[in-house]
């Protein structure tokens, strides 16, 4: 794209990315959950939640995204400290995690939640099991006991009957994994409900993030989630960025997208492997893990590291790619592609491959819509979303991704749209490679603009990634928040397994692939 183009689409706007703190509107609790219910009944949804606390209680802020028309909005409201709201989950599923976060880590009950149970500080984990309370029944919407909710035991729910019986995996597993605890109500074979209890890689992140200095918090940021590096590191860098008013170079742009699909092609062909591997057809399993580490070499040649760590910084990147460097790549690049091809031809025309992926692990449109999935499990059951077209930045505004959908929202539609992505990945990779613009890679950062908010969405490989930014009136962060794309879908894993069996649960899991660590965070 030339010059002029480029200018032109970046004069087209877009929506802000930074506001000053005056002019968002505050509602009150009662009008901010009908404002946020009536958006999202609109057409948008809940991407995050963001919590400052004040001496007087808290600011609750919710970022809602409209996709397609690649608007958003920001709500805003004032809780006393203890005080309460409508709940937002009673009407839209898809904030259930947030209000619990909200409860469990600020105290502000959000009255009539339908499953306020703790989101990460559970009490086993803490060594701080309480017997002595009564423990509100699932559904009933009724406030924990006591002040928080850390103080009770994990209220599970228990299914009754005639033979059914529970079975419980984890959280110490037996591969080399991120530990998580499932607890499933079965009838047989069938898993009548599966109930997910996370926290156990709670590190206080967004604390870090506003306690640290501007490098050591880009360090937190590549450590979000260890498979997500460039995604997060991204997300942040633009972040800082838009404080300062800064737009990076061309050149450092397309270096950062190429990293980014490079990051989705490493992990989805990896994700392909492993769901190969689970149904013992080794071919695929072999092939693909071999593949996931020719692109994971190929980050290293960009970065000097295999998952991209201290590529980016603020203002650009770090590492060019020299001449020689990039004829290598799209050389070893058209090789590899081809490989990819073939494998993938070979599995996906494998009838004992589709049996076992087809009809497994079913999530519907609604369920997922109702839950606000994002990434390749919500485009797998037929969601229509992605972050690249519908809330582009970078060089995302200037090179269009088709994103890939499907519509059954089982094993084999989430491992068709890896495969999907993975080609219009590399297709874009290669594009870019042969047509890198010059230019320098990285600009000087003015000082950040003060009581403001900034944010950032990316599409990284798993969904999207969202970072909020807060500064006080010296321009320092006063508030950070951090959603990854496992926040919104771990929920979906737990309706895709009603009604299947549970020697599935390791494909379907695989399936979705969510992070433990960017959940807990």
């Amino acid at each position: 794209m030339n010059p002029a183009d480029q200018a032109a689409v970046a004069a087209q706007g877009g929506e802000p990315r930074r506001i000053e703190m005056g002019s968002i509107a505050t509602h009150d609790p009662s009008a901010f959950s009908e404002s946020c219910v009536s958006l999202c009944r609109g057409g948008a949804r809940l991407s995050a939640m963001l919590t400052i606390p004040t001496p007087a209680g808290a600011d609750v802020i919710a970022l809602l995204l409209r996709d397609h028309e690649g608007r958003a909005r920001l709500l805003r409201m004032q809780v006393a400290a203890g005080g309460e709201y409508p709940a937002l989950t009673a009407h839209l599923p898809q904030a259930q995690a947030f209000e619990r976060e909200l409860f469990e880590d600020h105290g502000i009950h959000p009255v009539g939640h339908p499953w306020l149970k703790p989101l990460r500080r559970h009490a086993e984990l803490e060594g701080t099991v309480r017997e002595d309370r009564t423990v509100p029944s699932p559904g009933s919407g009724a406030a924990w006991p006591g002040p928080s909710p850390r103080a009770l035991r994990h209220p599970f729910l228990v299914v009754e009957g005639s033979d059914v019986h529970e079975v419980a995996v984890g959280p110490v597993h037996a591969g080399i994994i991120e530990p998580g605890h499932f607890r499933f109500e079965c009838h047989g074979e069938e898993v009548l409900h599966l109930e997910i209890q996370l926290g156990y890689q709670h590190r206080g992140v967004e604390g870090l993030m506003t306690r640290s200095s501007e490098a050591r918090r880009l360090v937190v940021a590549e450590s979000v989630a260890g498979d997500s590096v460039i995604g997060h590191a991204l997300a942040h860098c633009q972040v800082v960025e838009t404080l300062a008013g800064a737009e990076p170079p061309m050149r450092a742009q397309v270096l950062r997208g190429i990293a980014l699909e490079l990051e989705r092609v490493a992990n989805h062909v990896g994700d392909l492997g492993a769901l190969c591997g689970d149904i013992g057809y080794l071919p695929g399993a072999s092939y693909f893990g071999r593949l996931r580490g020719e692109f994971l070499n190929a980050l290293m040649e960009i970065s000097g590291n295999r998952f991209g760590r201290g590529l980016l910084v603020p203002g650009g990147v770090r590492f060019d790619i020299p001449e020689d460097v990039r004829r290598d790549l799209l050389a070893r690049l058209e090789t590899v592609e081809r490989d990819f091809h073939r494998t993938a031809e070979l599995v996906f025309g494998t009838q004992s491959v589709l049996a076992r992926f087809e009809g497994t692990g079913v999530l519907t449109e609604m369920a997922a819509e109702q839950l606000g999935l994002v990434g390749p499990a919500a485009r797998a059951s037929g969601c229509d979303r992605d972050v690249r077209r519908d809330h582009p930045s970078g060089v995302y505004r200037f090179a269009y991704i088709p994103p890939a959908v499907a519509a059954d929202g089982d094993v084999l539609a989430r491992a068709l749209v890896r495969r999907l992505e993975v080609e219009r990945s590399l297709t874009f990779v290669r594009e870019q490679l042969g047509a890198l613009p010059e230019g320098p890679l990285r600009v000087p950062l003015g000082a950040p603009a003060g009581d403001c908010l900034a944010y950032s969405v990316v599409e990284g490989w798993r969904g999207e990634c969202a970072h909020l930014a807060v500064t006080d009136a010296a321009g320092s962060v006063a508030g950070y928040r951090i959603v990854d794309a496992s926040l919104h879908n771990w929920f979906g894993l737990a309706l895709a397994m009603r009604g299947g069996q549970i020697s599935d649960f390791p494909l379907c899991n695989k399936s979705f692939n969510l992070s433990y660590a960017g959940h807990d965070l």
